[in-house]
């Protein structure tokens, strides 16, 4: 099980200053969130990889569509690892994989949004998706939605690394133990600590 922490800023400044602290703690991969990706450009997927290349780095694109030349611009910059609405076309993500497999890389195809999600689970599967992501999105969460509620149904009909992302914290952490998760992505728990470093530990010394 690896850790993701999602660098959800929006100036690549204090992206970097968690960042180092949340490597520091032995954070297996940092996250490009969509908002700093969409304040910075790709230029925050850059800045990760040159300051950390011993860390797998994640651009969280959300791409939609364009599959290929998002996925591209992504790897490009640096990006180990790029994300994909489920909610797109078959074509969009099967041009993102394939984009992806020429040039090593991996994609994420996240269900935030898809509503038939064990469908959409065992379809972006069959397409050769790397990971799938699990994912209760803030909106989500504000409203009440429980982020573990589709998990279980998604782990036990397919195959695929699983990723999760949603609210998870020192505490909802524990409840991912019953699955088979292969990244745990945590945002604000890490983020928004005053010390990140520490709310790094806390969440691997959980996991591990």
């Amino acid at each position: 099980m690896m850790l993701q922490v999602a660098l959800d800023f929006t100036n690549i400044e204090e992206a970097m200053r968690v960042a180092e602290k949340a490597a520091k703690a032995g954070a297996d991969i940092l996250e490009a969130g969509t908002p700093l990706i969409k304040a910075e450009g790709s230029r925050a997927i850059s800045e990760l990889k040159k300051k950390f290349p011993q860390k797998l780095i994640a651009a969280d694109m959300k791409t939609m569509d364009a599959g290929q030349l998002e996925t591209e611009i992504a790897i490009n910059a640096g990006a180990d690892i790029v994300s994909i609405l489920g909610v797109s076309s078959n074509t969009t993500i099967k041009d993102a994989i394939k984009i992806a497999k020429e040039n090593n890389k991996k994609i994420m195809v996240d269900l935030i949004g898809v509503q038939d999600k064990i469908k959409r689970a065992k379809e972006v599967e069959l397409f050769g998706a790397d990971y799938i992501l699990v994912h209760t999105g803030l909106d989500e969460q504000a409203e009440g939605k429980d982020p573990f509620k589709d998990l279980k149904n998604v782990c036990n009909a397919t195959k695929i690394p699983i990723a999760v992302a949603g609210g998870i914290n020192d505490k909802s952490i524990f409840l991912l133990k019953e699955f088979k998760i292969d990244i745990v992505i945590v945002g604000g728990f890490i983020t928004k600590s005053k010390n990140p470093e520490e709310a790094t530990t806390v969440i691997l010394s959980s996991m591990r």
